[in-house]
């Protein structure tokens, strides 16, 4: 994270618009996965990473689309299970996988979907309309 914050500050400051999408392997808030209060000391979830991931959007301006189009969204926003017990069964989730976007872009997005009709990993692909 230390590595690769200064490189996203720097296409932030070269004035393009762009859109990074993929798993970033944090969920960033509360809502972003099933049982929070039990992951507050596992990977994905550790306090450093969520301050590292609100530092992208408030301090350097990127903007995780799906959360703009959705801000209060919670349950069905998963867009990975893990393998154990009955996760996608039961939609114990977590959401990781994200557009991250730079003002101008994000503002152009229209609507975000979670595809979860078919399995075919454990991650559900994101889509995004801009």
């Amino acid at each position: 994270m230390a590595e690769f914050q200064p490189h996203l500050a720097a296409l932030i400051a070269e004035g393009r618009e762009l859109v990074i999408c993929g798993d970033w392997n944090i969920a960033h808030k509360e809502i972003d996965l099933k049982n929070w209060k039990s992951n507050q000391k596992n990977s994905g979830f550790l306090p450093e990473e969520r301050v590292w991931m609100t530092g992208l959007f408030s301090e350097l301006g990127w903007v995780d689309v799906y959360r703009q189009l959705h801000p209060e969204t919670t349950g069905e926003a998963y867009t990975w299970w893990s393998n154990r017990g009955q996760a996608w069964a039961n939609n114990v989730g977590w959401r990781i996988d994200y557009h991250v976007a730079t003002k101008g872009i994000a503002a152009k997005a229209k609507s975000a979907a979670i595809y979860k009709d078919e399995r075919f990993s454990d991650h559900a692909p994101l889509t995004i309309v801009y």
